[in-house]
């Protein structure tokens, strides 16, 4: 059994669940008190795939806001990342879409997936289906979360960390 270590980051606009995602994923629980991330937060959780263990070093970035300097920097070095946007406030997805340009621009070709949270808000959606169509049909892989219920928490982290182990797979092969 093999076992790698993978640094993936959490990125969005403020207030889109990023840290009540991580918390969901690594510690099984959530919270209604909201509570922003200054700098970043780092948390661990081992994934296994098959005969490969995956430890996740998961770096919960603050929120992107308009009004401050990117924190960006804290991707370098890292395997992948999630794109969040809250599905009840559309400008969160004009802020993830930029954060995806220039994520790819710091890590090219590393698997990021865009994460639409909160989606147990089905009557607050403001995000249009037809904008979600879009993105696929552009190859964005879009998957829809509620770190409150956990809907699509567990699946959304395995499918990031099913295409890191296949990164580190096609590398070893190119070696």
């Amino acid at each position: 059994m093999s076992t790698l270590q993978k640094k993936v980051c959490m990125l969005g606009a403020v207030g889109v669940g990023k840290t009540s995602l991580v918390r969901r994923f690594v510690e099984s629980i959530f919270s209604e008190r909201y509570q922003a991330t200054v700098g970043v937060k780092i948390d661990r959780k081992t994934v296994t795939l098959g005969a490969t263990t995956i430890n996740l070093m998961l770096w919960d970035l603050q929120g992107e806001a308009e009004h401050q300097a990117s924190r960006l920097e804290y991707l370098r070095g890292s395997a992948g990342y999630l794109v969040v946007a809250d599905a009840t406030r559309a400008d969160t997805l004009a802020a993830a879409e930029s954060l995806a340009a220039r994520a790819e621009a710091l890590v090219p070709g590393a698997p990021w997936l865009l994460v639409i949270n909160k989606v147990d808000l089905e009557a607050e959606a403001l995000i249009p289906p037809a904008r979600l169509a879009e993105l696929q049909h552009r190859g964005w892989s879009v998957l829809r979360t509620s770190a409150r219920t956990g809907h699509g928490v567990e699946e959304t982290f395995g499918e990031l960390a099913r295409r890191l182990l296949e990164g580190h797979v096609s590398l070893m092969e190119e070696a």
